[in-house]
């Protein structure tokens, strides 16, 4: 069981004034089998509304009606963190929901021959044949902060031989789906362990984390590609979805404002846990 502290700061600033602007803010988590929410507080301008998403995701629009040049949003509280090594029951949607591709999910003809020698191991013994993809994509793609944008597709990713977590959980999901498994894209929080393969100064997009989590047996079992190993004490999850697009912190439209920049920064720290993680700081600039 750990106890984390989290602080979550999202700033966009404009050339031009925005006439107005509204945006989906999945920056909430909820409590559940694996995490219990103690607190937790979202402060942005304008109007929010809370919601729950198409796949479970507690959600806020965020609509600003007046005109801005700068939005800033603050996302802190604290959660307990169980371990996830037993995986998560199925939840109200139906796990063949997470068998759909996507664009940003499809397998390209060079991601069909790498993962042709793993094929056969994930079809007949799917926990240790996964875990050896995770493997043997970070291998292959190796974390590689700023090499990649959250536009980057798996199959583009995986050709630049490069990225970071949303690419290693895209080509993960992209495998898996291909070989007929549902898997489904998670976003949240994670605080580094002294087995991660992260940089302390990750680069992520929107400060946040992801990681992969797919369906064996009868449950949702986590893959952390891009630190090799299962989601854990150091994990928080705020959102799923089919991929990216579906379970990113942020993401919205506006009329006006010219030119936009974004400046987000997360940190975790640890409120007396066993195990004992030491902090981490991601920031995108």
């Amino acid at each position: 069981m750990a106890k984390l502290k989290i602080l979550h700061k999202t700033d966009y600033r404009y050339s031009e004034a925005v006439r107005r602007s509204a945006q989906v803010l999945r920056l909430s988590p909820s409590s559940g089998a694996h995490q219990l929410v103690l607190h937790w507080q979202l402060n942005a301008p304008g109007s929010m509304r809370a919601f729950v998403d198409a796949y479970g995701n507690l959600s806020h629009l965020l609509t600003i009606d007046e005109a801005h040049q700068t939005i800033e949003i603050v996302a802190h509280g604290t959660v307990e963190v169980l371990d996830h090594t037993d995986g998560e029951s199925l939840g109200p949607i139906p796990a063949a929901v997470f068998q759909r591709p996507t664009p940003l999910t499809e397998c390209s003809p060079e991601m069909f021959a790498f993962l042709e020698p793993l094929s056969s191991m994930i079809r007949s013994r799917p926990l240790f044949g996964l875990t050896d993809l995770a493997s043997a994509l970070l291998e292959r793609m190796p974390y590689s902060p700023g090499a990649t944008t959250v536009a980057f597709s798996a199959a583009q990713a995986f050709a630049a031989a490069r990225g970071v977590c949303q690419d290693h959980t895209h080509a993960f999901i992209a495998c898996c789906r291909v070989l007929g498994l549902a898997a489904r894209y998670v976003s949240g929080y994670v605080q580094a362990s002294d087995h991660s393969h992260l940089p302390s100064n990750q680069g992520d997009s929107l400060a946040s984390h992801a990681w992969a989590e797919a369906w064996i047996g009868n449950r949702w079992v986590s893959f952390d590609i891009s630190n090799s190993r299962a989601a854990g004490t150091g994990h928080v999850k705020l959102a799923v979805g089919l991929d990216y697009l579906d379970a990113c912190p942020t993401r919205g439209v506006r009329l006006g404002g010219g030119e936009e920049s974004m400046r987000a920064s997360a940190e975790v720290q640890s409120l007396g846990t066993t195990p004992t993680y030491s902090p981490v700081m991601v920031q995108n600039q």
